[in-house]
């Protein structure tokens, strides 16, 4: 497998694709749209409907409010320009007037971690809540926190909670927000 300098081959990536081409092909949200709705349809899909579609995501309006040259213009760009780099890559195959994603298509969730606007990093997140658990535990072991009242086993029950209760929420979260999921591209 070709990489990009600096870059290591895993089997995690896109059978034939670099890190770096895959982010390159995610980068355009037209590309991403057009995922999107093939994902959600589960199968092959006119290139009309399509065109539609993402002109609505992109302009914000229902697809019945969508002019003809609204239309036109993401028809013309995704037919000339994004289909055909999509199917470059493998994602998807294309004739001109259907697309159907292909399995390697399956494989981008990896890349696309959707962290909304108002919210922090899941990252951050469990990053907070292992600094919670260490100050539990050093005022445990420095007689700070009661534990006449509430045993050591006890405080690390609940930041075991925590931990489960906040890796269910992100499980549901992250499922909620990949491409195909929901009516509205993330």
């Amino acid at each position: 497998m070709a990489t990009l300098e600096g870059e290591t081959d895993s089997s995690d990536e896109v059978p034939g694709s670099s890190r770096g081409e895959i982010f390159d092909l995610l980068s355009n949200h037209r590309r991403r749209y057009a995922i999107h709705y093939c994902k959600r349809e589960e199968g092959p899909v006119t290139l009309g409907e399509l065109a539609e579609h993402v002109a609505a995501w992109e302009l914000d309006k229902d697809v019945s409010e969508i002019t003809s040259t609204e239309r036109k213009r993401v028809y013309t760009s995704l037919q000339q320009t994004h289909l055909p780099t999509l199917e470059r890559a493998g994602m998807v195959e294309f004739d001109d007037r259907t697309i159907e994603l292909t399995d390697a298509a399956a494989e981008l969730e990896v890349y696309l971690d959707v962290v909304p606007g108002d919210s922090i990093p899941w990252g951050v997140y469990y990053l907070g809540l292992s600094a919670l658990g260490f100050v539990v535990l050093a005022g445990i072991a420095l007689e700070i926190v009661p534990t006449a009242t509430v045993p050591p086993l006890a405080w690390a029950a609940i930041v075991l909670v925590l931990f489960a209760a906040s890796a269910v929420v992100h499980v549901l979260s992250s499922r909620r927000m990949r491409l195909g999921e929901i009516e509205r591209p993330p």
